[in-house]
């Protein structure tokens, strides 16, 4: 196992993200997605909560069987929201006993019921603070390349940002489709003399109603170009799916350029649109 500070210093990053099944049907799916996967030897994988605040009992199983089960290094999501700081604790501690050494900070989406928010934490920067204390782990933030959606302005949400990453090792971007929104995030944190690893997280884009719906939760545009471009396939999902990972391959090449220090692939679970990208990239 690998702690991806390490990782980032020694070169390029390549990796992918999961999130808990809420059924035994997709757990079995998960578990072939993870086998046609591990073969691409991604230098680590992260395992989300719920979005809405659901599933939240399920990532550590999900951690723990891919920390046992394969070779890769896995990173945890941990939230502020519905949490004390006693509880923090007693999560990081079960952790570091599974040896687990990497962990995304996170401040965690509202109960999808709409039911209030419990939680000792105000800010993830806060629980970043609790994670380094405690020690033993790297740790990455979230990262908005065009602001989080509860953030009031950009320049409110890039301050957040660089004040996680002093003492986080490292973010991850919500996904993005314009070059430019990474570029001027970046020269955003230099202004504040923040240099640290920024990820971009990669979406290919294969159901563009779906993904318009996410890009929406996120605060992300979806710009028109990509919706005329997809929209060429027409009611073909293989085309969409073609065009869609050919969109994400010219992405990731621009952003490598740029001098990104990896790449996050979102995977919905799935394998066949992340093998085709990563052929596109010449990755393996």
């Amino acid at each position: 196992m690998a702690r991806i500070a390490d990782l980032l210093a020694a070169g390029t990053t390549y990796s992918f993200e999961f999130f808990p099944p809420k059924n035994e049907a997709g757990w079995l799916s998960l578990g072939r997605t993870i086998a046609e996967l591990e073969h691409l030897e991604p230098h680590y994988v992260s395992v989300t909560y719920g979005a809405g605040g659901s599933t939240r009992t399920r990532p550590a199983d999900l951690v723990s069987w891919v920390k046992r089960q394969t070779p890769i290094s896995p990173m945890a999501h941990l939230t502020c929201a519905g949490h004390t700081r006693a509880e923090i604790r007693d999560i990081l501690i079960d952790y570091r006993a599974e040896g687990i050494e990497n962990l995304l900070a996170l401040g965690g989406d509202p109960p999808a019921d709409g039911s209030p928010v419990v939680s000792d934490y105000r800010f993830s920067s806060e629980l970043v603070d609790d994670i380094r204390a405690f020690g033993g782990f790297s740790i990455g933030v979230a990262a908005h390349p065009e602001g989080h959606p509860r953030s009031p302005d950009l320049e409110s949400d890039r301050r957040l940002l660089a004040d996680k990453l002093v003492d986080a090792d490292f973010a991850i971007t919500q996904f993005f489709f314009e070059v430019d929104h990474y570029v001027a995030m970046m020269d955003d944190l230099a202004s504040h003399d923040v240099y640290k690893p920024v990820i971009p997280g990669i979406m290919p884009v294969t159901n563009l109603a779906q993904v318009s719906r996410m890009a929406h939760m996120s605060g992300a545009e979806v710009p028109g170009w990509l919706v005329e471009r997809v929209g060429k396939a027409g009611d073909d999902p293989d085309e969409a799916t073609r065009i869609g990972v050919e969109i994400a391959a010219e992405l990731c090449d621009r952003l490598l350029e740029v001098g990104a220090p990896g790449l996050h692939f979102y995977t919905l679970n799935r394998s066949g649109p992340t093998r085709q990208l990563w052929r596109l990239l010449g990755l393996g």
